[in-house]
């Protein structure tokens, strides 16, 4: 079987390896309710789903690869150069016998999975082989919860995003059929990559929440000075990874000399309300900036403050020491 090189340049320093013993530990559950999970059942034979999961930071794509054939799967060839950074197999399990059961593996910047009409055991297995290729993996529970779910059927005409469900146009080869694919994948794999991020900036918010109300009452800010740079490295790398390091505000390359999925492509990010998503969460970010720059002003006054009373101190004592030596 032909294999395709795939490009392993990283964007952002990594700090665990996919593939250490051990599972994920369960997180609790959450009380917003996901956009587009749990959808009613679909009675129709001809529509099928296709489900997104952003798992880990990266997936390490050649290793991946590896074992993923060596468990039965079948590697899909039919991208072009300029589409690295992707993975995609196929599988016998399909769902339903209307289309071919696809996935796409996206490890740059993304690190997300989209399967198509895959059975849910056969779902459940590729998770479970892509455990051991993630890098930075994210929490079980979450990741399951911040999924999207979007229905899809194959018919005459051409392919689009139609009232929230995808239609496949039926006369196209596979080669074609993988590249329309893989347009709708990406704004999947954009989207539960936002939502993950979305939790992280919701659980930054929470962890600061009470210092306004604290500085407002005039109580003393219960964090130190390593706390505080601590919390803005910890804002700034996810400001970085939303604007700097995702394909979140610019359409990537790849598109430029594609329009017929260009246009697949942006219509599947309108839908999932990317844009709008991404401007309230910089909105968020810009506020707790501010309030972290707060912070630190207010603990640079503080540790200048105490600066001048030492040094006061420290001259009082002198000018003690000189009267005593004049005075004895």
């Amino acid at each position: 079987m032909q294999r395709r090189i795939l490009s392993t340049t990283a964007t952002s320093p990594i700090t665990k390896q996919g593939g250490l013993p051990g599972k994920r530990p369960p997180k609790g559950p959450r009380t917003k309710q996901p956009s587009r999970t749990n959808q009613p059942p679909q009675e129709d034979k001809g529509v099928m789903q296709c489900i997104a999961y952003a798992t880990a930071d990266q997936y390490h794509l050649p290793t991946l690869c590896h074992d993923l054939i060596s468990h039965g799967y079948a590697e899909i060839t039919d991208l072009p150069r300029d589409a690295a950074n992707v993975l995609v197999v196929g599988t016998e399990m399909a769902s339903k016998p209307n289309d071919q059961a696809m996935i796409f593996f996206f490890r740059h910047r993304e690190g997300s999975v989209v399967f198509w009409n895959v059975e849910d055991k056969t779902m459940k297995h590729v998770m479970r082989i892509l455990e051991n290729h993630e890098i930075q993996p994210y929490e079980v529970a979450l990741v399951h919860w911040e999924n999207e779910e979007i229905n899809y059927t194959i018919g005459e005409g051409s392919s689009k995003l139609h009232h929230g469900n995808i239609l496949l146009n039926s006369e196209l080869d596979l080669e074609q059929v993988v590249l329309e694919k893989f347009a709708f994948s990406n704004a999947l794999s954009l989207s539960v990559k936002l939502a993950i991020w979305e939790v992280s900036l919701d659980n930054f918010v929470e962890s600061i929440q009470s210092i306004p109300e604290m500085l407002k009452s005039g109580k003393r800010v219960k964090l130190s000075r390593a706390e505080v740079m601590q919390k803005i490295g910890e804002l700034f790398a996810l400001r970085h990874r939303i604007n700097l390091s995702s394909d979140l505000l610019i359409t990537p390359d790849f598109y430029w000399d594609r329009e017929n999925l260009e246009q697949l492509y942006d219509k599947t990010c309108q839908f999932l309300s990317i844009n709008r998503r991404v401007k309230v969460m910089n909105e968020k970010l810009q506020h707790c900036t501010e309030l972290t720059d707060l912070m630190r002003n207010h603990l640079s006054e503080k540790h200048g403050l105490r600066l001048e009373w030492m040094i006061v101190i420290l001259i009082t004592i002198e000018v003690m020491f000189e009267l005593a030596r004049v005075v004895f």
